[in-house]
């Protein structure tokens, strides 16, 4: 049983939204531990007397996720089951007044870039020297490396520079001390983050730089995969490309949200690339890197999409075959260039665009898997789930990709977090299923 003392002790972080936050959560919880304070990350039971919430503010489902979710810790605190709530992150970066005034309930509201004084708030040191020593609360062998803050771009749909401000490149030398620091800790795959992993250091070192970190990082003991998101079509650095398929500890896979392929909408959304330089980039990924996966993501319903420029999108996905595909419904964003136009696509509409994408790239994706049929691959082991062993191959990423269902007899036995070699023997839309080689 908690005493009263271990229980005020105590900290409850839920954190919302993406990798980004959840790499702020993490730094949060490594000030507060080294801090003598016990802490939480989304916990199952609410037993601590002050809770921190780090909320979303990217499209309206995630900030209604966000608000829910403080309204329903306020309504803890109003019941006396709650001392202290506090609220981060990016929703309360952008409407921290608004808040306020609707949610009284809360004790304060912090921006993405205020940590320090969250801690103050808590009566604890913000501690400058444990920066790059990061506690992790994904599985101990993979870990996201947040590589920059913040995004130069001017997409007209998107809201993220309001919250999280200019492009800042984090140093080479802190990125490969934080790299270390994971490795010596089990961290067996890093998955780089930023809003625009391409424009890498043109901020700190006057060009793009992040080949040179791939490189780096490849050097570190221990790191054996190395996995990129987010980068931006426009401008793209082939050299990059280059780097993914000499440096065998770089993964052939690329995360590139690509929004949209008519030349109408890409202009609108002010993407800075054209319909027919995103053929030109999507042919010159595959020419280079031959076994790369590529996820991108969609957006349908943008204002005035139109049914011409929707069927241009149905088949530059049919055509171009990307082994994952994420689909967003156009959210009308306050402050963003895209505002001043009308939400002029029906909310049925939209979800209906969507629907037919991922119907669309479901039967790619069948397609894709039945050809691993009787292949062999290493897959970096996540779990054991319904007497199975569940891990992923070089061409997934957690919670988003394809997962592998690994089939075991009563003998077998797989440390989680360990790399096995497995022969698929099924495959469905999304999942493989194998058995572990002897």
């Amino acid at each position: 049983m908690k005493t009263k003392k271990e229980v005020e002790n105590k900290i409850q972080i839920i954190t919302l939204g993406c990798s980004k936050n959840w790499v702020d959560s993490e730094n949060l919880i490594t000030q507060l531990k080294h801090n003598a304070f016990e802490v939480e990350h989304n916990p199952v039971s609410r037993v601590a007397k002050t809770v921190i919430i780090n909320t979303c503010g990217f499209i309206d489902r995630a900030k209604e996720e966000s608000v829910n979710t403080i309204l329903e810790y306020a309504a803890l605190k109003s019941a006396g089951k709650l001392d202290k709530l506090f609220v981060t992150g990016c929703l309360s970066h952008r409407y921290k007044s608004n808040l306020e005034e609707e949610i009284p309930e809360v004790d304060a509201f912090y921006g993405t870039m205020e940590m320090p004084s969250l801690l103050a708030k808590l009566n604890a040191d913000y501690k400058k020297d444990l920066v790059g020593e990061r506690i992790i609360s994904t599985p101990s062998h993979y870990a996201y490396l947040k590589i920059s803050e913040g995004c130069n771009r001017t997409c007209s749909f998107c809201a993220i520079p309001l919250m999280r401000g200019k492009h800042v490149s984090i140093p080479i030398v802190d990125l490969v001390k934080q790299t270390k620091h994971l490795a010596s800790h089990g961290v067996k795959e890093i998955i780089l983050i930023a809003q625009e992993l391409t424009y890498y250091g043109l901020d700190i070192y006057k060009e793009r730089m992040l080949p040179k970190l791939l490189r780096e990082l490849s050097k570190i003991d221990g790191i054996e995969w190395i996995r990129l998101h987010y980068a931006y079509p426009s401008k793209f650095p082939t050299d990059i490309l280059d780097v993914i398929r000499e440096e065998e500890k770089v993964c052939n896979y690329l995360d590139i949200p690509l929004q949209h392929i008519s030349d109408p909408v890409l202009s609108s959304m002010k993407r800075q690339i054209s319909k027919a330089e995103t053929y030109d980039l999507i042919r010159t990924i595959r020419e280079k890197v031959p076994d790369i996966h590529i996820r991108t993501t969609m957006l349908v319903g943008f204002p005035n999409e139109s049914e011409s420029d929707f069927e241009t999108l149905k088949q530059f996905i049919q055509e171009m075959k990307f082994e994952r595909v994420g689909v967003f419904q156009y959210s009308h964003e306050e402050d963003t260039s895209a505002y001043s136009l009308e939400d002029s696509i029906p909310a049925n509409i939209k979800g209906k665009r969507a629907a037919e994408l991922m119907n669309i790239q479901e039967e790619i994706s069948y397609e894709i898997n039945q050809k691993k049929i009787g292949k062999t691959y290493k897959v970096l082991v996540d779990r054991k789930e319904n007497g199975n062993y569940i891990g992923r191959t070089e061409y997934d990423s957690p919670e988003v990709d394809n997962e592998v269902v690994i089939k075991t007899n009563d003998q077998q036995y797989i440390r989680i977090g360990d790399f096995v070699h497995v022969t698929i023997t099924e495959a469905d839309s999304f999942d493989l299923f194998a058995i572990v080689n002897e």
